[in-house]
């Protein structure tokens, strides 16, 4: 039951009363796991490309692409906390562990080590070697993570020191500047990007990107269109309690939880640009190491370029009607062979009229274009064949999640997967008429995730939305191809800053 002054908080937050009735349905049913048929190979669902392609695609990303407007766009919400999770826990505790070992033996190894060392001079008094050789390490790593000192346990991964050059270090957000004006700039050399952020942080970063922008702009020969937009309030879910109702707060008003990054598809169809590229803010390399990941992100712009302006040619015959059985048979078979869609037996009893219906529909919908990496143990999603709600069989990207783990043919399928998403997207988000598509249109709202929470000491069940990649793009055209592990060097740790491919030195 809603009351007078729920319905208000909804008005606040421009949710309608209806979607709250849905997703209180959702949470009361237990979570829907996808059904995988087998996990996406290469030549059943992945393609790899030999060098002849790769330079192909290339070519064509580099003749076409003044005829496109692209945007490079990077989820950049949220502070790092996860970053320095067992560094919190050392504060905590006080005892050291082999993280903490690797930590200590190689901090001046990092390129907020300068920094840190300054803030430990003034909290303390002493410099980073003096606090070690005094022990005091807990002391080390409060001037690192808490506002007294660097604050880097509430900033955001984009405004963290990454890499260290020889006269100068470099945060996150700067290897994305480097990387769009290497492939996301148009005609007029403007390289456009878009982060989105959340609202305490929104005034650092326009800070720090005014700041940076004209020194970026003369380097690189490019000019700066950046943008920035935070997470609807709209797309806050509620969760419920162990009664089955609506989780309040102690004053009584409901409870509303961010609803994850599949919250994004709002931002990513706000922004209504032509061709995406989409990558994560912690995934980035420094620029003597990119060579490789800005080749393959022009070869995968390049696929995407070759395969729409095909689509889009078929969907003009289709439209106009007039279309013979052998062109029929023609975009039956590159919907299946190059777009990766089965196509069901049943539609080759359909009549002229209906396959003409059937393979529009197909066709006339968002593309994106997805690298894979070797699985190497990452923990997160992987592409699979899955069947639908309506039992026809597409290409996903799935997480963990997602999957019923305790049904023993399920997992043996999720376990004989071969390949991981590093998040290495190229998205065409507009139809053949140069319009738009409304993103919203192609959510799979049934893979929302539920999980079991806590707060204030009661229980509760929380919802989150399908995943930006995953359900929020469930019925998306999807075209996976293997690009080189190399590619993917994200930074879950701050440890992981220690890994070869984030050092500057060859």
């Amino acid at each position: 039951m809603l009351t007078e002054k729920d319905l208000k908080q909804l008005s606040e937050r421009n949710i309608a009363e209806n979607q709250v009735i849905q997703q209180v349905a959702q949470l009361k049913r237990s979570t829907k796991y996808v059904e995988l048929i087998r996990p996406a190979s290469i030549g059943d669902g992945i393609l790899r490309m030999d060098d002849e392609r790769v330079g192909m695609m290339t070519a064509v990303f580099e003749a076409d692409k003044e005829f496109y407007q692209f945007t490079k766009f990077v989820p950049a919400s949220g502070a790092a906390s996860r970053m320095f999770k067992d560094l919190f826990a050392f504060i905590e505790s006080g005892e050291e562990t082999p993280f903490t070992d690797i930590f200590f033996a190689h901090i001046q190894s990092f390129a907020f080590f300068c920094d840190l060392n300054e803030a430990t001079k003034k909290l303390y008094g002493s410099d980073l070697a003096a606090m070690l050789q005094q022990g005091r390490k807990v002391d080390l790593v409060k001037a690192l993570l808490e506002p007294e000192g660097l604050a880097y346990g509430k900033l955001p991964k984009a405004l963290l020191k990454f890499h260290h050059y020889a006269d100068f270090d470099r945060l996150a957000l700067e290897e994305h500047l480097f990387e769009a004006a290497q492939y996301a700039t148009d005609n007029e050399n403007v390289a456009k990007l878009h982060f989105t952020v959340s609202p305490e942080h929104e005034t650092m970063f326009k800070k720090t990107v005014n700041a940076l922008k004209n020194s970026y702009e003369e380097n690189y020969n490019v000019r700066y269109d950046i943008g920035f937009s935070c997470q609807k309030p709209s797309t806050d879910t509620v969760a419920i309690d162990a009664n089955g109702e609506l989780f309040r707060e102690t004053d009584g008003k409901i409870l509303f939880r961010p609803g994850g990054h599949g919250a994004l598809i709002e931002n990513l169809n706000d922004l209504g640009e032509e061709i995406v590229f989409v990558k994560n803010i912690d995934n980035i390399v420094p620029e003597n190491k990119a060579k490789t990941t800005v080749i393959y992100k022009k070869v995968l712009a390049g696929l995407l370029l070759h395969l729409q302006q095909h689509a889009f040619e078929y969907l003009e015959l289709l439209d106009e009607g007039f279309v013979t059985d052998e062109e029929l048979q023609e975009i039956t078979n590159f919907a299946k062979e190059e777009l990766m869609i089965e196509i069901p037996d049943f539609v080759n009893d359909y009549n002229e009229i209906e396959k003409i219906d059937y393979l529009y529909n197909k066709l006339n919908r968002p593309m994106r274009v997805c690298g894979m990496v070797k699985n190497e143990g990452e923990p997160g999603g992987g592409p699979f064949w899955v069947k639908n709600d309506d039992d026809e069989v597409s290409l996903q990207i799935i997480e963990s999640s997602q999957i019923d783990h305790k049904n023993a043919a399920q997992e043996a399928i999720f376990q004989a997967s071969t390949h991981f998403n590093p998040v290495d997207l190229v998205c065409g988000c507009w139809n053949y008429k140069g319009e738009a598509f409304n993103l919203k249109d192609y959510v799979d709202a049934n893979t929302g995730f539920i999980s079991n929470k806590s707060k204030d000491g009661r229980e509760l069940r929380a919802l989150e939305l399908p995943g930006l990649w995953n359900g929020a793009m469930a019925d998306w055209i999807t075209v996976f191809v293997e690009v080189p592990i190399t590619t993917f060097n994200p930074v879950k740790t701050v440890n992981d800053l220690l890994k070869p491919m984030h050092n500057v030195l060859p």
